[in-house]
This record gives structure tokens, C-alpha cells and sequence, in this order.
């Protein structure tokens, strides 16, 4: 069954690089030891039933069913019906239908899942997406059997975002910083309040609310890095301009079109292009991972 397109699986699998293959490429390195912490945090594995939240293009939860283990399974759950079908080719792929479970489901419920039927719950960049924040973890709580536990991986934009006048996506513009100005009000006006849950919570909140949704023995690592990248890191101009931080937000090339006149965006684009090959990026950010469990 060909299942067509939505803002989630455009994101994973166009926006979120802009088709530059080179971008891709260090996104995937980037995202590898994210991955192995997440499942880390959730050992053991052996003979597992996982759940895998939020499974996008099946970062984690492809890398969970060699885990498990023949004895083992992997329930893949989204609220995009195209990435479900993109993890299912994977997995048929690989021959392992047989542990998979494929479930169409916000996290704030999770209700196709029965209560207690599993032993982790694993989700990679998913509440950033969600309102009802508590009502996430009070179903990741109820669908655990006693002493399961989860794992979580979170950006904690509050802790970074807005970004200094000077700069834009980490680059210097300082010297078109009114420019600048303009560009961030449309991306914050096309993204909408559908955002605003990206900012609502800090790594304090996480434990808040494991906490009270019942979870015990619970562990959470705040970590915050700001360094300047060299050269080597440097994006193209085009990838850049081509390509949207998140699902919900637009492209800078579509923000500059929404926030500048012609001549503004030539010239702000030149010193973005400058910039980009002076090698001068700063970049921050704050990301939080969260390991908890439900009592015995």
C-alpha cells in the first residue's frame, strides 16, 4: 500500500538535509551515539518487548531487534502513517517481521498498547513535539510492566534558544544583524504556536514529571556544549538555506523569501555565504537523557 507523504517523514527524509548527502552524512554520525545511549539506558534487552515512541525513520528502534533478540520484540509507534510504512520496508528488509509491531499513536496515549505489556519504552527527540507532556508519561507508565523501564533523549531548547542578535543558526551576521532580525520574526511567525512546545520545559521539568507520574529511581544527564566549529564542518550555503531545523518549521530560504525584499536577501545571503566559508560557527546546544523506572 503506497502511503503518501506528510510533514514528518518530508522532514526525515528531505527538509531535514536538504537532499546534501554530505549533511546526511553528519546527521547519521551525529545521531549514532545518541542512539547507543538511549538503548543503553535501557538494558536489559535480551528477550525484551520494546516500544520505541516517536520511531521516525527507526533510528533506535531498527538497532533494538538485533537487541532483543529472537525472543525478543520491537512495537515501531508514530503518528505518521509514512514513516510507520518506511520502518516496516526496513524491517521486512531484514526478514524480522515476525518480532516487529507497527501501531499508529500520539505518546500522549499510547492506546492501542495494552497496559503492562511492555518491558522499555525508548524515545528520541519526541515530547519536544507534544502539549500534554504529562499525559506522555503518565502512558509510557501504564503500558510498562512493574519494574520496566524508559529511556529518554531530549533537546532542551530553553536552555539555548533565542539565539544572540549576531548570529544565525551559529554563523556570524553580525555585521546584517537588522537582517537577521527580520529573518528570525518570520521563521518564528511561519513555525506558529504549534512550536511552542519545543520551549515549555527544561531538564528539570523532565524529572518533575517522571516523578509524578510514578516512576522510580530516576536518573537524568543535562548535557550543554558550546564550541566553534572549524571549516571542516562548515555547511554548504545551499544545503543550508534548503533545509528546516524541525518538522513544524519552515526552510531558511522560505523564511528569508517571507522577511526580506530582493536586494535584502541578496545581501544578507552574501555575508550568510561569507560567513559559512570564513569557518566562523558557534555552536550550542543543551540535550538531556532521561532513565527511569516503573516499581516492581
Amino acid at each position: 500500500m503506497v502511503v503518501e507523504p506528510d510533514r514528518w517523514s518530508r522532514w526525515l527524509r528531505e527538509r531535514r538535509d536538504a537532499g546534501d548527502e554530505r549533511q546526511r552524512t553528519a546527521i547519521l554520525d551525529m545521531l549514532g551515539p545518541v542512539r547507543e545511549r538511549v538503548l543503553a539506558n535501557a538494558e536489559p534487552l535480551e528477550g525484551a518487548t520494546l516500544l520505541d515512541v516517536g520511531t521516525g525513520d527507526g533510528l533506535i528502534g531498527l538497532e533494538a531487534l538485533a537487541r532483543v533478540g529472537p525472543q525478543g520484540g520491537v512495537i515501531f509507534s508514530d503518528i505518521s502513517d509514512a514513516l510507520l510504512a518506511h520502518a516496516h520496508e526496513a524491517v521486512a528488509a531484514q526478514g524480522l517481521l515476525e518480532r516487529a509491531r507497527f501501531v499508529s499513536t500520539q505518546a500522549e496515549d499510547l492506546a492501542p498498547i495494552a497496559d503492562q505489556s511492555v518491558d522499555a519504552v525508548t524515545t528520541r527527540s519526541v515530547l519536544i513535539y507534544v502539549a500534554d507532556k504529562a499525559a506522555a508519561f503518565g502512558a509510557m507508565f501504564r503500558v510498562l510492566r512493574p519494574g520496566g523501564r524508559i529511556s529518554l533523549f531530549e533537546p532542551i531548547n530553553r536552555l539555548m534558544f533565542p539565539e544572540a542578535p549576531d548570529r544565525f543558526w551559529g554563523y556570524d551576521v553580525s555585521a546584517v544583524s537588522a537582517l537577521a532580525d527580520k529573518v528570525k520574526r518570520s521563521h518564528r511567525e511561519i513555525s506558529g504556536p504549534a512550536s511552542a512546545t519545543m520551549l515549555d520545559f527544561d531538564d528539570r521539568d523532565l524529572v518533575a514529571l517522571a516523578e509524578a507520574a510514578g516512576f522510580s529511581r530516576v536518573h537524568l544527564e543535562c548535557h550543554i556544549d558550546v564550541e566553534v566549529r572549524g571549516d571542516s564542518d562548515a555547511i554548504d550555503i545551499q544545503a543550508l538555506l534548503d533545509s528546516a531545523p524541525n518538522p513544524l518549521a519552515p526552510t531558511a530560504r522560505e523564511s528569508i523569501g517571507a522577511a526580506l525584499t530582493a536586494a535584502e536577501s541578496d545581501e544578507f545571503v552574501t555575508h550568510l555565504r561569507r560567513a559559512i566559508e570564513a569557518g566562523d560557527r558557534l555552536r550550542r546546544s543543551a540535550v538531556a537523557y532521561l532513565a527511569a523506572s516503573k516499581p516492581n
